[in-house]
């Protein structure tokens, strides 16, 4: 009975392990398409350029295509303006980041945005780029403690774009939900507006 048990939980564990593993996109069964966009996530170096994007720029973007024609276009560093309406940690480990083109305003009344990802790798080591420090930084209206006397921060996001594809369909954890399944995953440089100079200044990690 205990030999059974023993190989049941084995077996159990097994199967476990290669769920989670084709989540993440490493196991031995998981489709080119995931393996992709687990390098895509886990990419450590920066882009050599970035190219100025709007948020109509990143909802035109090509959707459920086959690979290797958004691969192409995972290439490309962008950097995008707006304002941080919510942010919460995912269960990978990134910090979540929702951009809106305007300042959500006072009545806090959430619209959809376009997402990018702050990733493990990118804030090791960084006290800045701490959750709790960049909550404080954005002002965001869902995902911080308490309420912020003042609204969102204005911000820019620099990084990677990257096609999203398993969250198609899927429902949205926070708001109303992502304009477009196109990110900027991950996050390799953050700005901040000072009204004192009327500039951004880098966020550095």
């Amino acid at each position: 009975m205990l030999r059974l048990a023993g190989a049941l939980a084995l077996a159990v564990g097994a199967v476990g392990l290669l769920g989670y593993l084709r989540v993440v996109g490493k196991g031995p069964f998981a489709t080119p398409a995931e393996r992709h966009l687990r390098a895509m996530k886990d990419r450590v170096a920066a882009p050599d350029s970035f190219a100025p994007i709007g948020f109509d720029g990143m909802i035109a973007l090509p959707r459920r295509r086959p690979l290797d024609e958004y691969a192409a276009i995972e290439r490309r560093g962008v950097v995008l303006g707006g304002y941080v309406q919510s942010m919460f940690r995912s269960p990978d480990g990134d910090f979540h980041v929702e951009l809106v083109p305007r300042n959500p305003g006072p009545d806090g009344r959430l619209v959809g945005g376009v997402s990018a990802e702050v990733t493990p790798q990118w804030r090791h080591g960084s006290r800045a780029w701490e959750y709790e420090r960049l909550v404080a930084t954005f002002r965001p209206l869902e995902g911080g403690r308490g309420h912020f006397e003042d609204p969102p921060r204005r911000v820019r996001i620099s990084g990677w774009l990257l096609y999203d594809f398993e969250y198609e369909g899927v429902t949205p954890r926070v708001g109303p939900g992502r304009r477009t399944q196109w990110e900027i995953h991950p996050v390799t440089a953050i700005e901040v507006w000072d009204d004192s100079t009327g500039t951004f200044a880098e966020l550095a990690r």
